[in-house]
């Protein structure tokens, strides 16, 4: 019996030979938390038991002939059949930071594919006042809260559709609760006309930047 490309594995009942292999793994995976994350893992005809496990605990087991087995309704499959082999597909609903971590497909007597999720949270962002007056010659201040975020996100500010260079505001950080993160921005700025001034909060889960903005309303001396 030779298979090509990739190692065997036999299983040996009476009459019967099986050669099988995990074709495809499962591959790196960024969300938010509370969405799904989904994972597919490819095999060969011949697998008799398939089993996923999320940082080295078991959560779903398929059977060849039985289908799946779930222990917890968090974590269901879909599966598919096709010429390439069969495919499981794991989906981890309302996702939670905890999640986070290495997610393995194992196949009996198989070598193991894995790969890590990361669950991230998109936390609140706030400047207090949504209006100021500004006065000619007067620097202000203007800070913005970013809380309860995993992990801690990169802050930059913007006026109308320009980038303000970040020498122009500081950015602290602090540990918050339940392995979330704060961040607090600073911005420095004298103004010489009205301007609105945006804040953005970014992780990667995130399809585009959280925003804050405030409209500062430049006053001269006449």
């Amino acid at each position: 019996w030779i298979c090509i490309y990739r190692p065997c594995f036999f299983l040996f009942l009476p009459g019967l030979a099986f050669c099988y292999s995990i074709i495809n793994g499962p591959t790196n995976a960024t969300v938010l938390a509370g969405s799904e994350a989904r994972f597919n893992c490819t095999v060969s005809e011949g697998w008799v038991i398939l089993i996923w496990l999320s940082n080295g605990n078991p959560v779903l087991s398929i059977s060849s002939s039985q289908g799946p087995f779930e222990t917890s309704g968090r974590f269901t499959s879909q599966n598919y059949t096709d010429s390439n082999g069969f495919t499981s597909e794991l989906i981890i609903h309302n996702t939670q930071l905890s999640d986070s971590g290495k997610i393995e497909c194992s196949v009996q007597q198989a070598n193991s594919r894995f790969a890590f999720l990361s669950v991230q949270v998109n936390g609140s962002l706030a400047i207090k006042n949504s209006t100021l007056t500004v006065k000619e010659n007067e620097t202000i201040e203007i800070a913005c809260e970013a809380l309860g975020w995993a992990p801690a996100p990169d802050i930059t500010w913007m006026t109308n559709d320009s980038f303000i260079d970040k020498s122009k505001y500081v950015t602290q950080h602090s540990q918050g609760s339940n392995g979330l993160h704060n961040a607090l921005s600073i911005l420095t700025l004298n103004l010489t006309d009205t301007e609105i001034l945006t804040c953005l909060a970014d992780i990667e889960a995130l399809p585009s930047p959280q925003n804050a903005t405030v409209t500062c309303i430049f006053v001269n001396s006449t």
